[in-house]
């Protein structure tokens, strides 16, 4: 009689427990958890392989293998997913293949103007700096805000003399000079002068296919480390003929920075002023902590729904504290790549590539 009764009230417990709503069920992530892991992109926009020649294909792809190579061996060696980010985005910094650093687009005054931010899981603690001008990686200086200082933001000539009482790199303002970025500057000065109808702009991004992207690119780095923390950095010299001291997404926290051990770091590249409205950082976390949202579903919602229903243009990397990694974007092409522990390095470009 005892073992019947027993048996009926087990039977009860598996019924209740089975019949539960779902949202008030526990979410169970039944993927292997990776060792470490990175992730890396180089900027989003009108990027196709019909107008890139085999020659810049592949120099693309080996400066993209560079970086994660330069990440995956501060994590391999066990080092701190913030000096693995770091260490990546310096690679592109240091290119002048990608908006950031060396390669940085021009302002309407002819001048260089770098923001950056970079954000650690653990603690939530972040630093961002806006308008740089004689700092050779931007990345440093915003760690440097970020370890060194009570704050977290600061801008300008005050970002700058900061930046240079940490002993960072200093260079001269005309480092950051590349003929394509100032060429691109010159066609975007000569539309305003004229107002080309939409087969000549049509015909002037065809003619240069980075044309149409004067308001994209950024570079930027997350990754996860053996001790089970994750991190973000983004670098970037902004929207190409940018006026008024304007700032984008990137030193944002929350918008195109983000990084919480509880739930993924991010970092972002595509039309700031949407990325910004839509707290694109934050709300793919808020998704995975208050949807209980997978990573891969709440970058996706964020970025194929979210902002194309805004009509911002663009896409993110992402990894959450198990490794996953999710870079979605809804441009034509993405400059990204990930490596995984004991795995090969990933790159891709094209919207085809996966």
């Amino acid at each position: 009689m005892k073992s019947s009764y027993f048996t009926l009230i087990f039977a009860l417990i598996l019924v209740i427990s089975c019949s539960e709503p779902k949202e008030n069920q526990p979410i169970t992530n039944f993927e292997p958890q990776v060792d470490f892991a990175l992730a890396i992109h180089g900027g989003a926009g009108t990027i196709k392989k019909e107008n890139m020649s085999a020659e810049q294909d592949a120099e693309y792809r080996a400066k993209l293998e560079e970086a994660l190579n330069a990440g995956y061996a501060v994590l391999e060696n066990g080092g701190e997913a913030l000096d693995a980010v770091v260490a990546a985005v310096k690679v592109m910094e240091d290119s002048p293949l990608f908006n950031a650093g060396k390669g940085a687009v021009f302002t309407n005054e002819g001048k260089n103007e770098l923001d950056a931010a970079i954000m650690n899981g653990a603690d939530r603690n972040a630093g961002a700096v806006a308008g740089l001008t004689r700092i050779k990686n931007p990345i440093t200086a915003a760690r440097a805000v970020m370890e060194n200082s009570p704050h977290v933001f600061m801008s300008g000539a005050g970002a700058d003399q900061f930046a240079l009482t940490q002993n960072l790199e200093e260079v001269d303002p005309s480092y950051f000079y590349t003929d394509f970025r100032f060429e691109q500057l010159e066609k975007i000065r000569e539309t305003e002068k004229t107002e080309l109808d939409h087969s000549s702009l049509l015909e002037l991004e065809l003619e240069d296919p980075f044309f149409k992207d004067r308001k994209f690119g950024t570079v930027g780095a997350v990754a996860k480390d053996k001790n089970g923390n994750i991190a973000a950095a983004t670098s970037t010299g902004g929207m190409t003929n940018k006026r008024f001291g304007r700032v984008g997404d990137v030193p944002i926290i929350g918008a195109g920075t983000y990084a919480d051990n509880a739930t993924c770091a991010v970092s972002a590249t595509g039309h700031g002023e949407y990325f910004i409205r839509t707290v694109v950082g934050h709300e793919i976390a808020s998704l995975m902590r208050y949807g209980k949202k997978s990573l891969a579903e709440a970058a996706d919602d964020v970025v194929m729904k979210q902002l194309v229903e805004m009509g911002g243009s663009g896409g993110i990397i992402s990894i959450d504290k198990n490794g996953n990694i999710a870079m979605p974007f809804n441009s034509e092409g993405m400059y990204r790549g990930y490596r995984k522990a004991n795995e090969a390095a990933k790159v891709m470009i094209y919207k085809d590539e996966k």
